[in-house]
């Protein structure tokens, strides 16, 4: 859902940062729940909240929820498998375009996640469980 500069209100923002925790919080749920399963196919399981800028509503912020899976004999391998779900995003953008600085004309939005926190979490059960469904 697109926010426009005028919409960034202290509710916006509580409530971005509830979405947050409470991913961060079920990321955390996600690593206790599998870790052992991905250590039986001895494969390293990820899952954590990252956060690029410090303030929501300034262009450059961007939050995401995170799970990577990687080969355990392979220290800093690549990852085999990697789910990003962007939760908000701060992008100053002229005429639909994204760009870094402030042009005459440019705007500030911002994007949230359109699904409920339930479907979040039912998505990243439902990527995970079908990498362990495949045959690796």
């Amino acid at each position: 859902m697109k926010y426009q500069e005028k919409d960034f209100t202290p509710e916006l923002k509580a409530n971005i940062q509830a979405m947050e925790a409470a991913l961060k919080k079920h990321s955390g749920i996600l690593l206790r729940e599998n870790r052992s399963i991905f250590e039986e196919k001895n494969l390293e399981f990820y899952a954590s909240l990252d956060v690029d800028g410090h303030d929501h509503f300034q262009p450059g912020y961007r939050s995401s929820i995170v799970i990577g899976i990687s080969e355990k004999a392979v220290p800093d391998g690549d990852l085999i498998n990697m789910q990003l779900i962007t939760i908000w995003q701060c992008v100053r953008t002229v005429l639909g375009l994204e760009v870094s600085t402030n042009i005459p004309g440019s705007k500030i939005i911002g994007m949230l996640v359109d699904e409920t926190l339930e479907e979040l979490k039912e998505e990243l059960a439902e990527h995970i469980e079908e990498f362990l469904n495949e045959e690796y």
